[in-house]
């Protein structure tokens, strides 16, 4: 199993395109929606229900009042009997009526139950109409209702006529009651609705842990391979498709593995090759080059048709012996074998002694100030500036100029001979040394340049010779990387090229205890073949 790097994941579960909180938001959706909806259909039923049935007790009552009452009335009832009627039907607790008749004086009386509460004002026009309207149909009067609102507060309206042409009654009863039943049962849907939604959110949690673990696992593996991790495997347990997924990673991350054993068991072999090759090749090397060298003493006195022979032998022996050190040197850095020699230097002038070993003082325009000091390792300086320095004059075109600087907290020495030393606060400083060389050649072609550092790399793909081994400036990179800086390759604005080399002032701590135990031979000092 893989350890736990959940805090990158962590945090993603608090972004708003985080899967989890997505599928939350889904359910949430699809919950609200369906309660919303039942919520919504069962209040409406209940009110429906409620309203009905407070509604035809309400006129079936009134209807059989009016019945009842009207068997006791005259035919044209005075206005102390609509009274007394109207007293006897209505109730505070039901309903209030109104009695409409014509006296036999022919006057219009109105007897209320409570003159208070409800009168003929409150009647709708609309329902008046209507209850005063008689139906074509049975040539009969009906009884008519509507729902109204007085004051805020809901009522029942409804109306008919006695007898045909008799009084004509209004019934005014209170809603009041089934609206605060219908808000209680508002409410409780409400609430209802609000649990459905918590629970679904509680569900679409668990729904995503359950579903986002394995996929969070996933991707904690998947980050731990790519960290070089190759024995990283996930733990399948069931048949479903996630753990179909954990187990094509699994055979994924197994095939990797071994391709990579495989890649690097034929990478050792070859290094131990070209190693031992190398190796091999020294002995007879040294005995070739002692016969050469005592050829090319003898060169001049030999026949004429045979000297040029002798020359290209000697210079080629030379060559040979040249790329086998290098290639000893190439090897050390694979095994990673090689060491640093530190010791501190004055910059400027381990630069001009690399020049003048070379006699290339009259070729190069030197810039460096005086008194520029690092700690760092003199013989790789050497040959790092030797690559450099011969990959321009060869490559490039005249004039080559070398500029060294100083930069970083331990001072500014950017002027010529404006030198100055060392002041950081533990006795270094942690500054930097940076050399800049530069040619008036053609330059390197753009999609040249992220390969100039490769081994064996020509720009030229069809010349299968050249003067130089091509691990040249790739050895220069590497001690470059040894000392804890880098090299990079770039188009100088005038035209040319233009190699930086930026090392750290003192090497680290690690590099500075390897330092202290040496170790390895000397890496070879000629300028090795460019990428030109």
């Amino acid at each position: 199993m893989t350890s736990g790097t959940g805090g990158r994941w962590g945090s993603g579960l608090l972004r708003w395109t985080s899967l989890r909180l997505r599928l939350v938001a889904v359910f949430a959706a699809v919950a609200l929606t369906a309660a919303v909806s039942v919520s919504g259909i069962a209040y409406w039923l209940n009110r429906d229900a409620v309203l009905t049935r407070a509604q035809n007790s309400a006129l079936n009552d009134f209807r059989d009042s009016l019945q009842r009452s009207a068997a006791s009335l005259p035919v044209s009832p005075t206005c102390q009997s609509l009274d007394s009627t109207a007293s006897r039907i209505g109730d505070s607790d039901t309903y209030q009526v109104v009695l409409i008749s014509t006296a036999p004086d022919s006057q219009e009386c109105a007897a209320t139950s409570n003159r208070d509460v409800f009168t003929l004002d409150d009647v709708p026009a609309t329902l008046q109409k209507a209850v005063n309207t008689v139906h074509t149909n049975d040539h009969r009067y009906h009884l008519h209702w509507e729902r109204i609102s007085l004051e805020g507060r809901p009522y029942l309206v409804a109306g008919a006529r006695i007898n045909g042409d008799g009084p004509t009654g209004y019934m005014l009863k209170s809603l009041d009651a089934e609206r605060k039943d219908l808000n209680s049962l508002a409410w409780s849907l409400g609430i209802a609705t609000l649990l459905a939604l918590i629970g679904s959110a509680l569900l679409a949690q668990a729904a995503g842990a359950a579903v986002l673990r394995p996929v969070r696992r996933l991707g904690e593996a998947a980050q731990r391979l790519g960290e070089g991790h190759l024995d990283t495997r996930l733990k399948v347990s069931g048949t479903d498709e996630l753990a179909e997924m954990s187990r094509t990673f699994n055979n994924a991350a197994e095939a990797l593995e071994t391709r990579v054993e495989e890649l690097s068991a034929r990478e050792a072999a070859s290094r131990r090759f070209v190693a031992d090759m190398s190796h091999e090749l020294r002995t007879p090397l040294t005995a070739i080059t002692a016969v050469s060298d005592v050829l090319e003493d003898e060169a001049e006195a030999l026949d004429p048709m045979i000297a040029p022979a002798v020359r290209l032998v000697v210079s080629e022996t030379r060559r040979l012996n040249e790329l086998v050190e290098t290639l000893m040197e190439v090897t050390r850095f694979d095994a990673g074998t090689a060491k640093l020699r530190v010791d501190e230097v004055d910059v400027g002038e381990q630069v001009m002694a690399c020049m003048d070993a070379r006699a290339w003082l009259d070729s190069v325009e030197l810039d460096a100030p005086r008194g520029l000091l690092a700690t760092l390792d003199p013989r790789r300086l050497d040959v790092i500036m030797a690559n450099l320095i011969g990959n321009a004059l060869k490559h490039g075109g005249s004039p080559v100029r070398v500029t060294v600087r100083g930069t970083g907290p331990a001072g500014d020495e950017s002027g010529p001979g404006g030198g100055g030393t060392d002041t950081g606060p533990d006795g270094g400083g942690a500054g930097e040394i940076e050399i800049a060389v530069s040619d008036r050649g053609p330059g390197i072609p753009e999609e040249v340049l992220p390969h100039v550092f490769d081994r064996f790399y020509k720009a030229d793909a069809s010349r299968a010779r050249s003067e130089g081994s091509g691990l040249g400036l790739s050895i220069a990179m590497e001690n470059a990387h040894i000392h804890g800086g880098d090299i990079t390759a770039a188009n100088g604005p005038s035209g040319g090229a233009v190699f930086t080399l930026r090392l750290p002032r003192h090497p680290r701590q690690d590099e500075a205890s390897d330092a202290v135990n040496g170790g390895g031979q000397g890496a070879p000092g000629g300028a090795g073949g460019g990428a030109r």
